[in-house]
């Protein structure tokens, strides 16, 4: 745990020396849990939104985009719960008066116990080698069952009293299973309590006539306002799709963990409308569908998992997260929940307008159910980056850190680099960059060694490399260098679009979750 504590903090340096995420307002000594997004960084960010636009929108004919506004009408909040029960349950260490999530405290405990177990199974495997059986050591340890019988028995305690909105049993809880605060080391703890955790804000001319309105804490319900305007404007039929990506707000007390949860980040969510009754069918469909969308990049399929929620939201009658892999564990990327009718009809109800759909196939108007597919764009980011940051050994002792970052995702995804500035190489490289920076985006460098730029480039994760040699001039040959494996090519410039487009290609990429 240690190791991938270190881990993370060498990812986050790398972020900021290459020019992938800043701390916002850093000159002015930042503002908490607020980042922004260097000129890499918003290039992998604009693609992994393009990989989830275009699969959302290309590959479902019954799918359709819009983008919403940030202000909403106050009462939209009140309609869908945010206003009542928008909360985390919050507690205080007295001696570090340092503020947590409760219900993240006891999360983190449940995981110590898989830790363990996972740690004598490791043990165990290096033991016994070969012959080693996993799953029959697993059932019979002595020490592994202990501890998967008090991790059960915290799960089940855990989720009644998040179900039963119980939050003196949550506090109770960190005081049975002597949870003590990671800053002070004590288990002095405060009562638990709820805390909204809407911005809210003021919309006017004047302090009179101001309205309090809310910054929206997610994409969703602008979805959910429109339903009829895309429904009649696209002739849309039940089943189909809205999608949409956009910035959401949460005043989260307990910002941390780098960019995996902050107080403004982005959305990409799509709401699915269908016939009540065939919402649990449709949300097994979204599941898989989904988790090929994110297996598809090749970060490692054992990187993932379902995790079932303990307690359903006031809406749900089904949820499911896909979690990745962190370096601070497994953690939530992307939400799958099947909202049954709950937002249609309570803006039906608040806003006095008829919401419903007629299906000519059964001759009568209902409310659809909907299937929510939402996934945080920072955290999928984060997941990305981190599957994709290597340290590794070379011959000769030295080390290289290279972002192994899928293809069609890399920021920069060649750079040309002449092997020397004269002679008429550069203008060589030149032309050759030229010819390709309409279809990918390129990155031209001429300084310092050869060596030296290869590192450059596999720190921010470019995945090919052309070099324009003395030789290039006379046979019109260049040397392409392959990111992940270091391996050398040598090959025509007229075979460079060829060479590279097939692992470049959004399309080939998306054909692969078809």
């Amino acid at each position: 745990m240690a190791q991938q504590e270190e881990v993370f903090k060498k990812l986050i340096s790398h972020c900021k020396e290459y020019g992938f995420v800043f701390p916002s307002s850093e000159i002015y000594d930042g503002l908490g849990a607020v980042y922004d997004y260097g000129q890499n960084g918003v290039e992998l960010k604009n693609n992994i939104k393009k990989y989830w636009w275009d699969s959302m929108t290309l590959l479902n004919e019954n799918v359709v985009g819009i983008d919403s506004a940030i202000f909403m009408h106050p009462t939209i909040w009140k309609a869908s719960g945010h206003v009542d029960a928008f909360n985390d349950p919050l507690i205080d260490n007295k001696d570090s008066k340092k503020r947590y999530r409760a219900d993240v405290l006891i999360e983190e405990q449940i995981a110590k116990y898989e830790d363990k177990m996972n740690k004598e199974t490791e043990k165990a495997a290096k033991r016994f080698g070969d012959a080693f059986d996993e799953q029959k050591f697993r059932e019979t340890n002595p020490r592994v069952l202990e501890n998967e019988a008090k991790k059960e028995a915290l799960h089940t305690r855990f989720a009644k009293a998040l179900n039963d909105g119980n939050l003196e049993e949550l506090r109770q809880i960190i005081i049975d299973e002597e949870i003590v605060c990671p800053v002070s080391g004590t288990k002095n703890w405060t009562e638990v309590r709820q805390f909204n955790l809407m911005f809210s804000t003021e919309m006017g001319s004047t302090a009179e006539g101001a309205a309090k309105i809310y910054l929206r804490p997610e994409t969703a319900q602008g979805i959910f306002v429109n339903f009829l305007n895309v429904q009649k404007s696209g002739r849309m039929k039940i089943p189909f799709g809205i999608a949409q990506i956009g910035k959401a707000f949460r005043n989260e007390i307990v910002a941390r963990q780098f960019i995996f949860r902050m107080r403004e980040f982005e959305q990409m969510e799509m709401q699915f409308f269908v016939r009540p009754g065939e919402e649990l069918t449709w949300f097994e469909k979204w599941k898989q569908t989904r988790m090929r969308w994110h297996k598809a990049l090749g970060l490692g399929d054992k990187k993932y998992r379902f995790h079932d929620h303990d307690k359903l939201a006031h809406y749900a009658n089904a949820a499911t997260d896909i979690e990745f892999e962190m370096p601070f564990g497994f953690k939530e990327v992307e939400g799958i929940h099947s909202r049954t009718d709950f937002d249609l009809s309570s803006h039906e109800k608040f806003s006095g307008k008829r919401i419903q759909f007629f299906d000519p196939e059964l001759n009568q108007s209902y409310v659809p159910y909907v299937i929510e597919t939402s996934i945080g764009v920072d955290r999928m980011f984060l997941s990305v980056l981190a599957g994709s940051y290597f340290e590794e050994k070379l011959n000769g002792g030295e080390t290289r850190v290279v972002l192994k970052i899928p293809p069609v995702l890399a920021p920069v995804k060649l750079a040309v680099l002449p092997l020397l500035k004269k002679d008429g190489l550069p203008e060589k490289a030149r032309e050759i960059m030229d010819n390709l920076k309409f279809e990918y985006h390129c990155q031209y460098d001429e300084k310092d060694s050869i060596g030296k730029r290869y590192r450059r480039q596999d720190a921010i994760g470019t995945p090919y490399c052309i070099t324009v040699d003395h030789d290039s001039l006379v046979d019109n040959q260049v040397t392409i260098r392959y990111r992940d494996t270091m391996k050398q090519e040598r090959v025509p410039v007229a075979q460079l679009e060829q060479i590279i487009s097939e692992k470049l290609s959004m399309k080939n990429l998306l054909k692969t979750i078809q």
